[in-house]
């Protein structure tokens, strides 16, 4: 049986909580097994608050890998589409929490990136050489942890280790298949790379999905101090899904990674030490109803996946307007299966999302209400343009959305760019 340990917070008391974790599988010096380096995977989304992994956590995980032996501890990501990981970790404190405890800042989306096949889905994507070089092929040296955040998430139903792994890949590489084939693109990421130990973070959880807008924390964020961990990533990640009371067999990559043979998610079959009930909520993955009454959302008929166009799209749009005063008055048509009297009716500023829109409502929206009135968002969720769409329609500046001046900001760019950033950025003026 997996083993999986939920350990409590006491007073703030974090490194107390680690050693917890770890005690019941030898220690960390027995997890690190001699290997001179540590490569920690945190959940680094976006630098808003409560949507990445807790610095305080990251900083213990470094402290305690360093204590146990590790020559270097790497902390790492690529973050969401739309902005760039060395911002991200500058603005969230992560980078400044991985120096202050001896660790490394690793910016997945800089420097070289190779090719690597999903097993099943059988087309190529791209991983930094670091992950590559050091997780796929060099694991004897290196020990692979995850760290990911408790939280759920609107597409995927939760976002927790096997999830976390989605920013090993490239940005641009995550646009193709973000829609009903999400989760076994999940499952097989997690087929060509596992992590050797899991911490799921959970100082605070997320409800209403992973991307909660500050002004409806109060709705969406609930401060729990608890750490779960083990070595079997399926079977964290089912414990962690049933603390946010979500059956592990109804969030579908856990269910495909579990059928391919990488884990276990069944309950029952779990040991869990620790005790889970002080920490187990109702959670919803369900996105709540606060959007511009004045914007009009149109979907087809035949399709349009919540994996990508719909929800994706639903929470920049709420994000926006809740945080920035985002305005209005203006059409978003996304999906398949369009009606042209329906098409015909739409009139003022619209944003097309996604291919299937892209394919059957661009082409008469742009005819009828010319270039400049309609802007296109390709792919399956391309969240770089739906950001630049909607900050342009909203009358939101993009540089005002990062709490720093815009001078650090452009510099942080400029250091990106100079490490070959992959990033995809929207244009830092809306037009």
């Amino acid at each position: 049986m997996p083993l999986v340990v939920v350990s409590p917070v006491r007073e703030g008391d974090i490194d107390g909580a680690l050693q917890e974790v770890f005690r019941p599988f030898g220690g960390p010096e027995k997890v690190l097994g001699g290997r001179e380096n540590v490569f920690i995977k945190v959940n680094a989304v976006d630098f808003k608050p409560f949507c990445h992994t807790d610095p305080r956590v990251v900083s213990a995980v470094v402290r305690l890998m360093r204590g146990a032996g590790a020559r270097r501890v790497y902390v790492m990501d690529n973050c969401t589409q739309g902005n760039f990981t060395r911002l991200v970790f500058r603005v969230s404190g992560l980078a400044r929490a991985a120096r202050e405890a001896g660790g490394i800042p690793l910016y997945l989306d800089e420097g070289r990136q190779v090719e690597v096949t999903l097993p099943t889905l059988g087309y190529k994507v791209h991983v930094s050489r670091w992950v590559k070089e050091r997780l796929m092929d060099g694991r004897e040296d290196n020990l692979y942890l995850s760290l990911p955040k408790l939280k759920t998430h609107s597409m995927a139903t939760v976002t927790l280790g096997v999830k976390n792994q989605f920013g090993l890949l490239m940005q641009a590489d995550r646009i193709r298949d973000h829609n009903w084939m999400i989760h076994r693109k999940f499952a097989d990421i997690y087929a060509l790379v596992r992590p050797d130990f899991t911490v799921i973070e959970g100082m605070h959880a997320l409800n209403h999905g992973h991307y909660a807008p500050e002004g409806l924390s109060d709705r969406c964020v609930e401060e729990l101090g608890v750490l779960i961990g083990g070595q079997d990533t399926l079977a964290v990640d089912a414990v962690g899904a049933d603390l946010l009371g979500i059956e592990p067999r109804s969030v579908e990559h856990l269910r495909l990674a579990a059928e391919d043979g990488f884990g276990c998610i069944d309950l029952d079959r779990i040991e869990v030490l620790g005790d889970r009930e002080p920490f187990r909520r109702r959670y919803t993955p369900e996105l709540l109803p606060v959007y511009p009454p004045d914007v009009r959302i149109l979907e087809g008929s035949e399709r349009c996946c919540r994996e990508g166009c719909s929800l994706n799209t639903r929470m920049v749009l709420q994000m926006l307007y809740v945080d920035f005063q985002g305005k209005g008055d203006f059409t978003i048509c996304m999906g398949k299966g369009w009606d042209r009297e329906l098409l015909e009716r739409v009139e003022g500023r619209v944003l097309v999302v996604g291919d299937c829109a892209a394919e059957e409502a661009y082409p008469e929206l742009r005819r009828r209400l010319g270039k400049k009135a309609v802007r296109l968002a390709r792919g399956c969720n391309s969240l770089r343009d739906v950001v630049a769409g909607l900050t342009s329609l909203m009358r939101v500046n993009p540089v005002e959305m990062v709490p720093l001046p815009p001078w650090e900001s452009a510099w942080l760019l400029v250091q990106a760019l100079l490490h070959r950033s992959t990033a995809r950025v929207p244009p830092l003026w809306a037009r």
